[in-house]
């Protein structure tokens, strides 16, 4: 592990440098400004600062939300920086950052914005006739009936699940580093089942069930992790074919990216679930106390 934090702060201190000789225009690491991702990243960001303001407004009590706005915009913030920041063109030129990416995406930004519950803002920043038409839409059987189902427990954790090991193929993830749009499609898979899954365990499970699929979670993507950290050669040659010019070898860059899901993410779901357990205790213990 401290061998792991020792390599990504060289990494991280020598790609100013590294990124001067390969980029033959301007200096620094540039930012990606992507219409078909910051559209839907920045329309959901504007209607809920809306939407705060009319609640606000109203409620005459702006301070009752302001944890779930902090929340949301951590979310929010952090899903542009994976996104957005240099942090998306590292990724494309090296296997370690592409997976931070990755798991800020799905990891640190989505259970931000699930835990906020930023739907009914959102909602309120619309004008009120298409807000009322949404907010039925949002209600109908059509709508409703898939949602149910897709956020159940074990459904969402299988959605998860396949997605995270479909887009790790080797072959595929390949496939996204020279497709734009399937790296495009890829980025909307993982948020999109990050946010049925975080939704899942923070809305529609009891603690119990709740720490056992972060478990669950936690040990098929370490598994997923430790497959490319340990294998012997290289797996993704199209994803660490330029790790050569940042100093590493092709299999020491998969090796990192690896770890980065072994042991960091890991240790977010495991640090998930033993919240949700320790939770689980107490409401226990609650309980018996109440009944005794």
């Amino acid at each position: 592990m401290s061998a792991l934090i020792c390599t990504l702060i060289s990494l991280i201190i020598a790609t100013p440098a590294m990124a001067h000789q390969e980029e033959a225009h301007g200096s620094g690491l540039p930012w990606t400004f992507d219409p078909w991702i910051v559209l839907p990243v920045a329309i959901p960001a504007a209607l809920y600062c809306v939407g705060a303001v009319r609640l606000a407004w109203r409620r005459k009590r702006p301070g009752t939300m302001l944890i779930r706005a902090l929340m949301y915009s951590s979310g929010m913030l952090t899903l542009a920086g994976a996104l957005f920041s240099p942090l998306h063109w590292l990724g494309e030129h090296l296997f370690t950052f592409h997976m931070i990416e990755h798991e800020i995406v799905m990891a640190v930004s989505a259970p931000l914005i699930v835990f906020a519950r930023p739907v009914g803002v959102i909602l309120w920043g619309l004008p009120g006739a298409a807000r009322r038409v949404v907010g039925s839409m949002m209600c109908s059987p059509l709508i409703r009936g898939p949602w149910e189902w897709c956020t159940s427990a074990t459904n969402a954790t299988i959605i998860h699940g396949v997605a995270i090991w479909a887009w790790h193929v080797p072959i595929l993830f390949d496939a996204v580093v020279t497709d734009t749009a399937l790296h495009r499609l890829q980025h909307l898979s993982f948020f999109v089942t990050a946010i049925l899954f975080w939704w899942a365990i923070a809305w529609r499970s009891d603690y119990g069930a709740s720490a056992w699929y972060l478990f669950v979670t936690m040990i098929h993507t370490s598994v997923l992790g430790a497959l490319m950290a340990l294998a012997p050669r290289v797996l993704y040659v199209a994803q660490t074919q330029t790790a050569t010019a940042w100093g590493l070898t092709p299999l020491e860059d998969q090796q990192l990216a690896g770890m980065i899901m072994w042991v960091p993410a890991g240790t977010i779901y495991a640090a998930a679930a033993m919240t949700m357990l320790a939770l689980w205790i107490r409401s226990s213990s609650e309980r018996e106390a109440q009944d005794a």
